[in-house]
């Protein structure tokens, strides 16, 4: 009787160690596996976010610089006192050589501002006038983004006196 109890049992202990060995053999292999897999989505998404840092780190120096500069505030009183006239924030006629047709050519080109005005080619000015057909080709406007920079700087008195000399924007 005690044979019959205990064959069972060692052929049952057998099966247990050798599935323990097993199992374990083939755990490592799973296990090397999904670590070389997290390691590589791990490397990833480190480069993902080191990209993603770099770019915000831009960003803050473009912003720090932004702020940095000074505020321009637009003062009506003081152009009206040199111009002698209402002048109003960003009005483009302002600048000697651009009436309302030529402003609205400008407007319809998304420069609708003074500094926008000052930060565009002479090159880019003679296309949005080209745009607007032959009547528009003729102008000159050489001077215009030079014009606005100092409209936008609040310069009335210097944009004033270069005003008297120029001719039509030229």
């Amino acid at each position: 009787m005690n044979m019959c109890i205990l064959i069972p049992a060692i052929v049952g202990l057998l099966c247990a160690l050798l599935g323990y060995f097993l199992g374990k053999s083939s755990v490592k292999e799973v296990d090397e596996t999904l670590y070389t897999s997290k390691i590589s989505k791990l490397e990833t998404d480190l480069k993902a976010c080191n990209s993603k840092l770099g770019a915000l780190k831009m960003q803050d120096s473009r912003m720090a610089a932004a702020m940095s500069a000074p505020l321009l505030v637009f003062n009506a009183a003081e152009a009206k006192a040199i111009f002698g006239k209402l002048i109003k924030e960003n009005d483009l006629k302002i600048i000697e050589g651009i009436g309302p047709k030529i402003e609205q050519l400008f407007f319809n080109a998304g420069i609708t501002t003074w500094k926008a005005l000052s930060e565009t080619s002479v090159a880019k000015c003679q296309e949005v006038l080209n745009g607007g057909g032959e009547a528009f080709k003729v102008h000159n406007p050489g001077t215009w983004p030079e014009q606005a920079k100092l409209a936008y700087e609040g310069q009335w008195k210097k944009l004033l006196e270069w005003q008297d000399i120029l001719e039509g924007g030229k």
